[in-house]
Order: structure tokens, then sequence, then C-alpha cells
């Protein structure tokens, strides 16, 4: 997939670029991304030199992940990270997390809607899936502000900082949002 910038009103999504790394390592020193999110702990500089140079660009262009850098729409303030990760034929999943000083604001929903969005109408998805550990109140609130149906609790379905801990998963189809899917989809009955 060529790499893709989606604007939205107040916030600019552009791929992850080594010009990201200082920002992402910043950002990444807040202990409730460490703690929710998979980031390593503690963040290192060269984690995020990886990420950004490396682990981000190779995934757009293998088609297995498309990581976006969600700045403000001037773009020059890093405001969150978003990637929409490919787990099977049409089907993706999608993360985030926000800087610290950027939470509250509806920056985060309004950056994965428009990148639901795209992925339901440029890059063949039927079905993006959020997942989180149980607990993490802020995500699932995105997550239900985006109209993602909650699917439910499963056990022992992720792994942080090497337990095993209960995860929460949701979906979104492209009929959420009024788009079409790639198939056709038949709900089950009764």
């Amino acid at each position: 997939m060529e790499p893709v910038t989606l604007t939205t009103e107040r916030l600019l999504l552009r791929p992850v670029g080594p010009e990201d790394a200082d920002a992402v390592h910043a950002a990444c020193q807040d202990p409730d991304i460490q703690r929710w999110t998979t980031v390593p702990s503690p963040y290192l500089r060269e984690h995020a030199e990886s990420f950004t140079s490396s682990q981000a660009p190779d995934a757009w262009r293998d088609d297995s992940g498309y990581t976006f850098a969600v700045l403000t729409a001037d773009g020059t303030t890093l405001v969150a990270m978003l990637s929409v990760t490919r787990r099977g034929p049409g089907l993706a999943e999608l993360g985030f997390w926000a800087a610290k000083e950027h939470r509250g604001r509806g920056y985060m929903a309004e950056a994965a809607t428009r990148a639901a969005r795209w992925a339901f109408e440029a890059a063949s998805v039927d079905r993006l899936e959020w997942r989180a550990e149980v607990g993490n109140e802020a995500s699932r609130a995105v997550a239900l502000k985006l109209g993602f149906v909650m699917e439910g609790t499963l056990r022992s379905a992720t792994v942080h900082q090497g337990v095993r801990r209960d995860g929460w998963v949701g979906a979104l189809l492209p009929s959420d949002l009024g788009l079409p899917g790639v198939l056709p989809y038949l709900p089950a009955r009764g």
C-alpha cells in the first residue's frame, strides 16, 4: 500500500517517519501509555527510533499495517498515534494512544473515525476490531464513541509485561458507518 495522508477538521494523519522519534519517545514516557499499550516499558530512545524508522514504514511497504502520526492540522504537534493492522483477509485491528496533554479534546475519536472510514473505503477492510485490556476505560470510551459494538471479554487474551490478562473486543463494520462492504454480509438469525 502506498502511504497516504488523511485530514480532518482539526488534524493531520500522516505516515510515521524518523522525524517523529523525539515526539514519540517523549509521549511514551507517560506511565498510562506504558500501562495500557504494548509499547516497551521502560520506553527507550532506541525503541522510538526503531519504531519510526523501520517498524512503521516497513508495515506500510509490506501491506501489513498502516501507522499514522496524528498531528495538529498545521502538522507541528504530535497529538496521538493510530494504527490499522491487518489480521487476516478483510480483517484489521485499530489501535491507538493519545499524548497525555492532548487527551479529553475528542482528537482520538476524530482521528479514529477518519482512519476507520479510510480502512473500509481504501484498504479492503470488512471488519475492524478494537481490543483492549479489561479496565482500559479511556480506550473503550473512544471505541464506543466511534460505534464499535462490544462483543465480549476474552479470557487470557492479552499479554502485558509478561502477564496474561483478560481483554475486551469490539467490532465496527462498514455498514455501521453507512458504507458498503467488500463482501456481502449475512448476519446470523435467532
